[in-house]
């Protein structure tokens, strides 16, 4: 079932992230191009969350077997670390599923001069309270931290801003 290239795009796109799946790489930002090379082959790029990042073998895998399911047998997965991937490159969809999943979004940076945004709390993802606090910088993976909603009393995840 081959497909053009906003095809191959859109479906290497679906990819889950094998740490949080219900995001896929295009909701977290981390696809960063998906080209035809001049032999036919399907170049794609992809960006880790952070260089050590151990999710990104399982996930050029991924890439490599959708694409093989999509009639592109020929799939080339390149990384590439500049610029570095930032939280801000999550789509408003990742962090709408995010929530919905029970992990607290991270806050937007942007890249606007001035004075660095400064995140007082981070708002509990079941009842909205942002009187929470956190318990442990390090949550189940290394980009998340391990957070308590002292309204509802339920703990909760927090995805770093980075």
């Amino acid at each position: 079932m081959k497909s053009g290239l906003a095809g191959i795009r859109a479906a290497v796109g679906q990819v889950p992230d094998p740490e949080i799946p219900v995001l896929t790489i295009a909701d977290l930002g981390i696809l960063r191009d998906v080209r035809l090379g001049a032999d036919g082959g399907v170049q794609v790029t992809i960006t880790p969350t952070y260089s050590g990042c151990p999710a990104m073998d399982t996930i050029a895998e991924d890439i490599v077997k959708t694409c093989a399911r999509h009639g592109w047998p020929d799939v080339t997965v390149r990384r590439e670390l500049s610029p570095a991937w930032t939280t801000d490159w999550m789509t408003d969809e990742g962090q709408r599923k995010l929530r919905e999943f029970g992990i607290a979004p991270p806050a937007r940076r942007g890249e606007a001069a001035g004075p660095v945004p400064v995140q007082l709390s981070v708002r509990c993802p079941r009842c909205g309270s942002p009187d929470t606090r956190e318990l442990s910088r390090f949550g189940s993976t290394a980009c998340k931290a391990l957070y308590a909603c002292t309204s509802c009393l339920e703990p909760f995840d927090y995805f770093k801003a980075l």
